[in-house]
This record gives C-alpha cells, sequence and structure tokens, in this order.
C-alpha cells in the first residue's frame, strides 16, 4: 500500500508540475486606442446681435479631462497654407492699450469664443465676421503638459505631435 501512496503522489505532483503558465507584459509606449480630434467651425459672426459671443457644440460629449485648444484662422496662404492663432488672442493699439481679443472657455459639451475690447461695432469685419475656428481635443492621457515637448501655440507642431491627419477634420456648420 506504501508503494501505491507513493506511486500515487509522484503521479500527482508530476500533473501539477504542468500546471505552469508564464506571464507576458508587452512594454507598448505607443497609445492606439486614444484618439485626438479636431473639429472645425466655420462662417462664424461675432456681432452685437449674439454678444459677441459664439457656443461651439460638439458633436460629441468629450471626457471632462480632456484637454481643449481653441485655434482661429488668422491668415491664409497658398504657399504655406493656413496660419492658426491659439486662443486667447490680444490685439493692441500702438500706444500698448487694449483695442480687441479672443477668449474662450470649454466645457465636455461646447467651447465658448467671445470678442472682447474697445469699440467691437467699429471693428474691421475681418475680424468679426465669417471667422474659421478650430477645436483641437486631445485626450488626458496625452494631456500632461510637464511631459509634452510642444508649442501648443503652433498649431502644426501639435496636430504633428499627436498624429492628427489635417486632412480629417470633422467640419461643423455654424
Amino acid at each position: 500500500m506504501k508503494k501505491f501512496t507513493l506511486i500515487l503522489a509522484l503521479i500527482g505532483m508530476i500533473t501539477l508540475q504542468s500546471c505552469y503558465t508564464e506571464e507576458v507584459i508587452v512594454d507598448d509606449p505607443i497609445d492606439n486606442d486614444t484618439i485626438s480630434e479636431v473639429f472645425e467651425y466655420s462662417n462664424v459672426d461675432f456681432t452685437s446681435s449674439n454678444g459677441y459671443s459664439v457656443i461651439l457644440d460638439f458633436p460629441y460629449t468629450i471626457y471632462g479631462s480632456d484637454m481643449v485648444l481653441v485655434y482661429r484662422l488668422s491668415n491664409y496662404n497658398s504657399g504655406t497654407g493656413d496660419y492658426w492663432k491659439l486662443l486667447p488672442e490680444t490685439y493692441y493699439f500702438d500706444d500698448g492699450t487694449l483695442d480687441f481679443g479672443y477668449r474662450n472657455d470649454a466645457t465636455r459639451y461646447n467651447a465658448e469664443v467671445s470678442l472682447y475690447g474697445f469699440d467691437l461695432p467699429a471693428l474691421n469685419p475681418e475680424f468679426r465676421l465669417d471667422q474659421v475656428l478650430r477645436v483641437v481635443v486631445i485626450p488626458a492621457a496625452l494631456s500632461n503638459k510637464s511631459a509634452t515637448p510642444v508649442d501648443f501655440n503652433d498649431y502644426k507642431a501639435v496636430i504633428s505631435y499627436y498624429g492628427i491627419n489635417d486632412k480629417n477634420v470633422t467640419k461643423i456648420k455654424k
């Protein structure tokens, strides 16, 4: 009986020995499921009837932790392309006093862009009417500024750094 118990114990040990699994951890520094996006709003007018302020509704709710950057098309050059300025943006008179500016605020649902300053009704229409605005949404996992070596003032650097295809911008009619 001792021999039978010894053989049974030996078979049991061999069987338990084969239940070994190896865990493989892959350290992938590229996050393939976090996507940055750009929404473009054209024909945006800042007038006295809307209080020189517009609401840019997002096509869907974003995460509260996402970073939202708003850019205004400042100049178009067919040779070098579009020139986008990050908001807030301020313009001054030659003597250094405030003339006008743009400011923005964002929620999970929209971004509000406002025009403020001195004598807005007399402001050149090129700064008030038919504006084109782009909202860049950067997921929280990517938006840690201390770890991000990109100049947010440079639109082209931002879309390049976050791998955004500038041809696939979501265009939203305002």
